[in-house]
Formats: C-alpha cells, structure tokens, sequence
C-alpha cells in the first residue's frame, strides 16, 4: 500500500469512520522529520493537516513524544503553535514513529538567509517574535503537559547536559579537525555560567525561519519543536540572536530587532532578567551547536545515509559561517 493509503487506514482507524487522504506532498527542507501536508475527507468533512514521521535515519536524535505534547502545552495559552492531532510512537499503519497536526491556513516561513526578509514589518515581527520566546520561558513547565513527559535536569546542570550531549555529537560525526569549535568547547567547560534562574521549556530551534508570517507583521505559528526540552531559558535566547540567523545584517538580530530590543522585550514577556555573562556562555555555545548540526549534516550526506540538499549546504557553508563566528566570540571573550 501507498503512504496515501496507509494514512488513510490510519486515520479511518482511530477516528472510526471512513476517510480519505487527498493531495499528499511532501513539503521540502529538514532532515530531522519528513513532513507531509495533505487533505482528509471524513463524513463531508476536510481537514488540512500536516504529518512529521521520522526517516530511516534521522540527523538528530529527538522525542517525537515531547515534540507533539510541547506543541500541546500551550493550545489554550498566548503562543500560537499548531493543533496536535494525533500521536504514534510505534509507527503503527505508517511504519516509523509520526504525528499529526491541523494545517496553518495563514502566513508562510521566511529564509533565515534572505536579507531584508521581513522588509517594513521587521520591527513589529521582532516585538512578537521575542514576547512570543519570553512567555514559553515564563511558566513552571512541571505544570504543563510537557512536564509529564521531558526530562527534567537540575539548574546547576542545564549547561552541562547540553554541552556534553553536542560536543558528544561532534566527538561521533566529525571527519576532520575542527580547531575552532574544539577551542569554544574547552573555554565553555572551563568557565560555565552561573545555574539557571529557573527550568523551563525550551523550544531548542527557536529561530527565523522556524515561524510562519502573514506577510503583513502578525506572526501565526511557531514551527519546528523537534529539539524542544527543559532547561536555561537563555539557551533559546542565545540560539535565537545567533548571528547566523541575522539576514546579512550583524547590526539587526534575526533580522528584526536591535539586541538591546530583544533584550527588553523577552524580559518583559519571560519576568525575568537576563545576566549578560550568563548569556555569553550561552551565546558561544550556540554557534557550538551549530557547529555540531553541521558537522552532522556533513557526515549523513557523505555517508549516504539522507541526500536532502540541505544537509550539503549545512555542511559546507553554514559551518564555515560557524567557524567565523565562534572565532570572532572567543577573541572577544578573550578581549583580542
């Protein structure tokens, strides 16, 4: 049977009546999920929906179950997220691990690399963007749907967790010497920032381009949970004001704000203040996160193992970018 019809039986399934799926593509980019959009028709009824089933090999090792119960989290809350559908962790009629979503209808994503993306409403994007990062920092996540399912680390130990499991990724896929990212990693081990000022939920691939936009300054979903766990809040914070993410301009953070504006706005929205050498550790290891990515990225296409375009690009120029950045962070860490 076709992946159409396997969905079809699937959904025909668990909602007890018959249903057809119509207009199944496959929506390009990732290499973490596959991701699907379709069409299901059920007693007159149709419904957009998305589905994101895992490859046969996948590029990072996430938990589809945090991923579908954080996008859960915050239905009847102020950050606009996708509505869950359905969950299957075995795979059931699909074969491999998925879930599904209802469809935005409204607003499309943005390349992180296009300049100028948001052009007259960059300001007013930014404002959301940063209040929408600050109220998923803002809620004891223990007291969310995500809480019964993520792991939860002790604030001391926010940093060393991540850490650990990025530079692990480094340690596992690299091909080549990597001098640069090996030098923020011993610096990042040495100095670690003070424990976190409290757990939350993090959306872990908090970024432009991970959002969808109607084009005329209202922000309408946030995408891409696949990375989402608990822990420092200012890890988002400083994934999100990455310089890789600044549209050409170093000036501008995500291509929308100034970061003294960034700043303000998710203090207001989070209740909470940012220590500014805490987030320069966190902001070095940022770029160390990307780096491992991309060093991930590199490996799976060489090896075979996904040939998604995107993973040749990531391997290539975004880690040369990386490099870059982690250079011009540590000499000024260093005061060079």
């Amino acid at each position: 049977m076709s992946l159409t019809e396997n969905l079809a039986a699937y959904l025909s399934r668990i909602w007890g009546i018959p249903t057809i799926v119509e207009g199944l593509s496959r929506i390009s980019g990732g290499a973490s999920r596959e991701t699907y959009r379709f069409e299901a028709m059920a007693e007159g009824r149709r419904r957009a929906l998305i589905l994101r089933r895992d490859p046969p090999g996948s590029l990072i090792e996430t938990d589809r179950r945090v991923e579908y119960v954080a996008i859960a989290s915050f239905q009847r809350g102020d950050v606009p997220a996708p509505v869950p559908v359905a969950l299957e962790v075995d795979g059931a009629e699909l074969e491999r691990p998925f879930f599904i979503m209802e469809q935005i209808s409204i607003g499309a994503a943005s390349s992180p690399f296009q300049p100028g993306a948001y052009g007259d409403h960059a300001s007013a994007i930014g404002q959301q963007f940063f209040s929408i990062l600050g109220r998923i920092a803002r809620p004891d996540p223990l007291t969310l749907p995500v809480g019964t399912v993520a792991d939860i680390v002790d604030l001391d130990q926010a940093w060393k967790r991540e850490l650990d499991y990025w530079s692990g990724v480094i340690d596992a896929d690299e091909m080549h010497p990597q001098p640069i990212v090996r030098a923020a990693i011993r610096r990042l081990y040495a100095k670690p920032p003070p424990p976190a000022q409290k757990l939350s939920l993090v959306h872990g691939d908090y970024r432009s381009g991970n959002f969808l936009h109607d084009g005329q300054g209202q922000i309408t979903a946030i995408l891409d949970w696949e990375m989402a766990h608990l822990g420092d809040p200012l890890e988002d914070f400083g994934w999100a004001t990455d310089p890789l993410w600044s549209h050409g301009n170093p000036a501008i953070v995500a291509g929308m704000v100034t970061k003294p504006q960034a700043i303000a706005i998710w203090e207001a929205a989070s209740g909470l203040a940012i220590d500014m050498a805490a987030l320069a550790w966190w902001e070095l290891f940022a770029s160390v996160k990307g780096q491992a990515i991309w060093t991930s990225s590199a490996k799976e296409w060489v090896d075979g193992g996904l040939k998604e375009p995107i993973l040749a690009f990531s391997g290539w120029m975004t880690a040369r970018r990386h490099d870059e950045i982690l250079a011009d962070r540590l000499c000024a860490m260093e005061g060079l």
